[in-house]
């Protein structure tokens, strides 16, 4: 049952992902809201790259980053970015297509080298974590991003400001 609503959560918010990733336009890519921020296009980026990590955490025990190589392109290329998104979110798929109830109670561990980044803890845990709600969290930043800059930002879980803002204005 958690593995269906996994798969079930995963293709709802690839299409929500998508719709902000396409909302990225070129003319902002490299805005960033301070210094020690990432640009909008790293962070796009970042975004699609989260969805490669699905493989790694899905089917290995010990997952090490630093031997794992991941060809991500420019960053202030969106539209590299949105054909990595693409690439990495059949792979996610394939990766969660693999998934049992007894795999999401297993161990597991990030590591980048000798270094232990996550775990151990069960991979079900870290898919909830590191996975999914990694990306809602810079799903959200990618929303300021866009409203920072004048953009419109897509309605993702219902009407966002813009379009009630539209929808009263339409009423005057």
């Amino acid at each position: 049952m958690i593995v269906q609503a996994l798969q079930q959560e995963f293709e709802h918010e690839v299409t929500s992902t998508r719709k902000l990733l396409q909302a990225v336009p070129a003319k902002d890519i490299n805005f960033k809201p301070s210094p020690i921020c990432w640009t909008m296009g790293e962070l796009a980026q970042h975004i699609a790259t989260i969805y490669y990590w699905y493989v790694g955490t899905l089917t290995q025990d010990v997952y090490d980053m630093a031997a794992d190589h991941l060809e991500r392109g420019d960053p202030a290329d969106i539209q590299a970015t949105l054909a990595l998104f693409e690439k990495n979110v059949e792979k996610a798929r394939a990766a969660l297509q693999t998934v049992t109830e007894e795999k999401l109670q297993a161990p597991w561990t990030m590591k980048v080298g000798e270094h232990t980044v996550l775990g151990p803890m069960p991979r079900g845990i870290v898919s909830r974590g590191f996975l999914f709600n990694h990306i809602y969290h810079h799903r959200g930043e990618m929303m300021t991003y866009l409203r920072s800059t004048g953009n419109i930002v897509p309605s993702i879980y219902g009407p966002t400001y813009e379009d009630d803002l539209a929808r009263r204005n339409a009423g005057n």
